[in-house]
């Protein structure tokens, strides 16, 4: 079981590549996942971290708060408005800018924290940012979307709020929960979590992909050209940011990687359940699910070239 996770986890962004394209030219090989499961897999994949962390992940915002702090403001603010700002650029319709904005205002992703330790970056740090940046999102996710898309259209804050907690923070505090008091049966199943996760956001971008199939071609190119734009934009600003407060380059590494991956998983559930007669709004969260894995695998090669001073 543990080789199989390693393959899959070393081949994730090839595999989610190959069952988005399958979904978008072969519609009807995924129909069977209906999009009313979306919020019931993310939850899977939600309750999959939680057992995978502890509350010692945590201890890293009080050991060197500044740098943790610093992230997750940059988070809040570079990614909503860099989607706002690319959304305008490009003149999306109001369905495509509400799912740009949505995957903006989204917390960093797991996989964020994946790319940090193959690029040789401050994994604590990316974890601390992740832990800190989920538990604030079902405040600011809602105030943020509300602030962008208020000229736009009609924003259920409360609706939102309470999809967070319902999607993203139940599920992970039942699963350090559980991580806490059952740990020695947690460790037997370890090995098995990546691959549950990988095919719970597989069949999450089939579900989206296949059911929109006809609506994503018609986009034509510029919907996957906001969406690499965001994602490369997030991961220059996100180093930038290291750069302007003087981080070492392991941090600079996971605050780049923070920043610039999301939550797409997060972004696709909000816009089915908080938008449900716009359903090109989850378009841009699928198209990111997938191209983020692709481009993290990327700049992980590049980053571990890169080496840390101390190493040095």
């Amino acid at each position: 079981m543990k080789k199989i996770s390693e393959f899959i986890g070393k081949f994730m962004a090839i595999i989610v590549l190959a069952v988005a394209a399958l979904a978008l030219f072969v519609p009807r090989s995924c129909m069977w996942i209906q999009t009313g499961w979306v919020n019931y897999l993310l939850m899977i994949v939600m309750f999959g971290m939680g057992l995978t962390m502890k509350l010692s992940d945590f201890a890293v915002v009080f050991k060197k708060p500044k740098d943790v702090i610093v992230g997750c403001i940059a988070q809040f603010i570079i990614m909503p408005l860099l989607a706002f700002a690319l959304g305008k650029i490009f003149g999306l319709n109001d369905e495509l800018l509400i799912g740009v904005i949505l995957v903006g205002t989204c917390p960093g992703g797991t996989s964020s924290n994946v790319i940090t330790y193959l690029s040789k970056g401050d994994t604590a740090m990316s974890i601390g940012m992740t832990s800190i940046n989920t538990l604030l999102a079902p405040i600011l996710t809602p105030l943020l979307t509300y602030f962008y898309l208020r000229t736009t259209v009609n924003v259920d804050i409360l609706s939102m709020f309470l999809s967070i907690i319902q999607v993203v923070i139940l599920p992970i505090g039942l699963g350090i929960i559980i991580n806490k008091f059952l740990g020695k049966y947690t460790q037997k199943v370890k090995d098995l979590l990546p691959t549950v996760s990988v095919a719970a956001i597989c069949m999450i971008i089939a579900s989206v992909v296949s059911h929109n199939s006809e609506k994503i071609i018609s986009t034509g190119l510029i919907i996957f050209v906001v969406v690499i734009l965001h994602n490369i934009l997030g991961y220059l600003c996100g180093f930038l940011v290291g750069v302007i407060f003087k981080m070492d380059i392991s941090r600079k590494k996971a605050v780049s990687i923070e920043i610039g991956m999301q939550n797409s998983g997060l972004a696709t559930t909000l816009a089915n359940s908080s938008f449900p007669n716009m359903s090109m709004a989850t378009v841009p969260g699928a198209v990111f699910s997938v191209w983020h894995n692709i481009s993290g695998a990327i700049l992980a090669s590049i980053y571990r070239r890169i080496g840390n001073k101390k190493e040095e």
